[in-house]
């Protein structure tokens, strides 16, 4: 499966550009798997303490922008959106399909409050579940952002036999070394390839850098401002393959009826 990561930002001008420059580059690398940012194309509206019914208005009507996830032209597209869902406000991850369209996945459970963050003001807890999904041949977990830091998801990925593990996210320059390792610690941990992509604002915090991890924990790739796109090949069977070694089969039995 050829997967592609990204940072992209949200500011008009800078996602008008950075879009064509997306949809080019999975073109001529033949993607056929998208993983998006945290919140894609939306404005980041957590960075402020209070809530806004007006700007959470536009929020929702900027994820419009799913209309136009055919232009990727590949068969799977992951990312998050905001959701109004009987009354309540989430952070829901989607995965959109060539052949089905949007189909809503689970909505992040885990939410910081603390100032430049205050999702829990935001958005009401989602699903305390990490199920496995599928998208064709990939089977995949989704943890969207601080989620990357629900280590106990781990090993219950592995024992569900997930490919794949989806880390979409909105973070920091100052702790993207710190986000790094805990991608590489998701892949060995789960056995999984660990796939992340990032916002990127030019008057915000969030910093870009994306990353595509092997099962070994090796970095196949990561994106930066000068190539804010990546795209590899996963071997799917070395994620098979992975749960039968070290670390993973050392905690199998104790995951055996996940």
């Amino acid at each position: 499966m050829r997967v592609t990561v990204c940072e992209l930002p949200h500011e008009a001008r800078a996602l008008a550009a950075a879009w064509a420059a997306l949809c080019e580059h999975t073109r001529v690398n033949a993607s056929q798997f998208v993983l998006l940012p945290e919140f894609a194309m939306a404005e980041p509206v957590w960075e402020s303490e209070h809530f806004h019914a007006g700007r959470w208005i536009a929020a929702l009507a900027q994820s419009d922008f799913l209309r136009r996830l055919p232009e990727l032209c590949v068969e799977y597209v992951v990312g998050t959106r905001p959701a109004n869902v009987d009354g309540r406000r989430l952070n829901q991850g989607y995965l959109w399909s060539a052949a089905g369209g949007v189909q809503p996945l689970r909505s992040k459970y885990f939410l910081p409050d603390q100032p430049g963050n205050w999702e829990a003001t935001w958005f009401e807890r989602g699903d305390p579940m990490f199920p496995a999904f599928h998208a064709g041949p990939v089977s995949f977990g989704l943890n969207i952002c601080t989620e990357l830091w629900a280590l106990e998801t781990y090993a219950a990925y592995a024992a569900l036999g997930v490919g794949v593990l989806l880390l979409p996210r909105a973070t920091s320059s100052a702790t993207a070394r710190t986000w790094l390792a805990g991608g590489v610690v998701a892949a060995v941990r789960s056995g999984a390839f660990s796939v992340s992509s990032n916002r990127v604002d030019a008057t915000g915090p969030c910093s870009g850098q994306g990353w595509i991890i092997d099962p070994g924990g090796e970095i196949l790739a990561t994106t930066s401002a000068a190539e804010p796109f990546a795209t590899r090949d996963l071997e799917l069977r070395k994620a098979g393959e992975a749960k039968e070694t070290y670390p993973r089969y050392v905690f199998s039995e104790s995951y055996a009826d996940c």
